[in-house]
């Protein structure tokens, strides 16, 4: 037996109306009933289709400012009832319930409400009722009813029922899947919005939504499985659109996110270049043209097959020096015209315009997956700046020291720990990363500055008269010595270790300047 329904009434409540018309035009050609509700009946009246009022259809008027329209017995017993059920065909005649085959039906915008910040009473009375419970009903029932949530399912149910005069089985099965996963989404950002009204940070049920992007070719690995979903739209790679390159992958995407977080720190031009979720250069200057020579000279080696995130439009100066090496992506709010021009000439190069720059202090949630569970825990927001340090050696840093101490202990917080970090005038100058001992990071970060430096035909180590930044506190003096040899005239640490007073000791015997912040920036 075919598993084929055709269509012979449907059911149209849609708060977008995209394509609407001529979807519902072409359903009324094949002689489809249509029923519909306020807006959506005037909608097409207005052009001219036959519909028929729900309030006609039930006998029942919407009452409630329309709060109460839908949901009555004819219009969910229509829903509801099993055609191949001998007793619900019965009580469906017995109360003049005819079936609906079709359901179109989207949502009330609650998360667009919320997002542009209405009122209270404004929210709450986009939250939609008779609309899920028609989805859901439909998609229960989706082995006689079809069920459509998002006016991109259009064009699929119509060529379906041009070619077969119905719609299968699969197709019903496909529908009713997603009109739940819509259902789940929407509760879900209800759910949010509660719990944000109640400054509840943690409710007791979690529910995260996300939209398909894309999916992607493989994940960290070919032989694992992947895709992009987004679940809002703060500047980055949920906004970000690609203006050319070849496809993004799963490294492309987390490293340029992690690239463009840490760029968006920094208020004059910068530029960042990461590998590996890691930054392997940063700088600020006067123009993203110096910022990037010396984000370069921080660790060309690394650099090649990086990505390079900015903080400004990036402009045809820019553009010439960085297209010199390779690059897997760059990101940036815009790009002039002069920019695009240059970069074109990179077939392969993706170039991602963001629209904008994400803000480090916004509040949300971030989370990492366990075995049956995932952690949760707020953003790390955190900034430092001059007035929130306390100066714990005999010498206080001076001027151009706390600037690049500020600097590098912003960097910090987007390197993974253990994490250490020389900077100098305003650019970092080595950076030791994910190491399981500090000291070592520290080492690291100073034998790949010597590296770099024999590179650019530099004399001098460029950690000489650097300043230094520890995303932890120092657990033992070596590690702060190992910075001291490779020439940090300056610390910047959270403290709180219970050897402080020792770490602190071997400063001033150095004669080195060092501050603590109290606040750390563990990236695990």
């Amino acid at each position: 037996m075919s598993d084929i329904v055709s269509i012979r009434r449907a059911l149209i409540s849609v708060s977008d109306k995209t394509g609407l018309v001529p979807f519902a035009k072409a359903l009324a050609e094949r002689g489809v009933e249509i029923l519909s509700t306020g807006g959506s009946a005037r909608a097409l009246r207005d052009t001219g289709l036959p519909v028929k009022e729900v309030s006609d259809h039930t006998g029942f008027p919407e009452i409630m400012d329309g709060r109460v329209k839908t949901l009555v017995p004819q219009i969910h017993g229509g829903i509801l009832g099993r055609r191949d059920v001998a007793e619900h065909v019965a009580q469906m005649q017995q109360h003049g319930i005819a079936p609906i085959d079709l359901v179109v039906v989207n949502l009330y915008p609650f998360e667009a409400t919320v997002a542009k910040g209405a009122a209270y009473d404004d929210c709450v009375e986009n939250i939609d009722i008779g609309g899920p419970a028609l989805i859901r009903a439909a998609a229960k029932n989706h082995d006689f009813v079809a069920v459509l949530t998002d006016p991109d399912q259009y064009a699929d149910v119509l060529a379906q029922i041009t070619a077969s005069g119905g719609t299968s089985l699969a197709l019903r099965r496909r529908l009713a899947g997603e009109a739940y996963a819509r259902t789940a989404a929407y509760d879900s950002a209800i759910a949010a919005w509660f719990a944000g009204q109640r400054q509840e940070t943690f409710p007791r049920r979690l529910a995260v939504a996300g939209s398909l992007r894309q999916t992607l070719r493989y994940g960290e690995n070919p032989h694992q499985a992947a895709a992009f979903y987004v679940t809002g739209d703060r500047p980055g790679m949920a906004t970000a659109q690609q203006v050319q390159g070849k496809e993004l992958s799963y490294n492309n995407l987390n490293d340029t996110d992690a690239a463009f977080e840490c760029v968006a720190e920094f208020d004059a031009p910068t530029v960042v270049i990461v590998k590996h979720a890691n930054p392997c250069g940063v700088a600020s200057a006067d123009s993203l043209s110096d910022a990037w020579d010396a984000a370069l000279r921080c660790d060309p080696v690394s650099a090649f097959g990086g990505i390079v995130a900015l903080n400004r439009p990036l402009d045809a100066a820019a553009a010439e020096k960085i297209a010199t090496i390779f690059t897997e992506v760059i990101v940036a709010p815009d790009a002039d015209a002069g920019a695009k021009a240059i970069l074109a000439r990179k077939k392969n190069l993706r170039l991602l315009l963001t629209g904008g720059l994400p803000d480090p202090a916004a509040p949300g949630l971030v989370f990492r997956s366990l075995s049956g569970g995932f952690l949760a825990q707020t953003r790390d927001g955190g900034r430092i700046g001059a007035g929130d340090i306390k100066v714990v050696t005999q010498r206080a840093p001076t001027d151009a020291e706390l600037a690049d101490l500020l600097f590098a202990f912003r960097v910090c917080k987007h390197v993974k720990s253990n994490a250490i970090v020389y900077a100098k005038a305003g650019a970092t100058v080595g950076i030791g990363a994910g190491q399981m001992s500090r000291v070592d990071s520290a080492r690291i970060a100073a034998w790949k500055s010597e590296e770099a430096a024999r590179a650019a035909g530099l004399s001098d180590r460029m950690t000489e008269g650097s300043v230094v930044a520890s995303d932890a506190f120092f657990p033992f003096a070596d590690g702060l010595e190992a910075a001291i040899a490779a020439g940090a005239t300056a610390v910047i640490q959270p403290g709180g270790s219970i050897r402080d007073a020792e770490v602190i000791a071997a400063a001033d015997a150095a004669g080195v300047a060092m501050v603590f912040t109290g606040m750390r920036h563990f990236r695990h």
